[in-house]
């Protein structure tokens, strides 16, 4: 993607919604699932992903859960109630802004 601060503003929603769809995830797990999902064309670095989810993790939106894989301590993210309920609230305002984008750039293919 172009423009890298586009997505910023999206981050939070971005790592709601891949822990809305699976139970838990890690980290690394969350970076490769959104280059995955997007076929390489959005990368969301370490620098960008754990403030994030520090952030998503202080406002009562996600749990911590560490559990020992290859005798190493992984840090595993999931929603609380909280979190599920607010990840709905975002989608909708995300979903809206798209839809008053779509107006301004091109009004003849914005969806009613």
């Amino acid at each position: 993607m172009g423009n890298s601060k586009l997505y910023k503003g999206s981050l939070n929603t971005i790592i709601l919604k891949l822990l809305e769809e699976s139970e838990k995830m890690y980290g690394y797990e969350i970076t490769q699932k959104v280059k995955e999902i997007t076929k390489g064309e959005l990368n969301i670095t370490e620098g960008a992903l754990y403030p994030a989810l520090h952030k998503l993790e202080a406002e009562g939106l996600l749990d911590v859960e560490m559990q020992k894989v290859d005798n190493r301590l992984r840090k595993y993210y999931k929603l609380t109630e909280k979190g599920t309920k607010e990840t709905a609230n975002r989608l909708t305002e995300l979903e809206e802004y798209i839809r008053t984008m779509q107006t301004i750039i091109n009004p003849k293919w914005s969806i009613q």
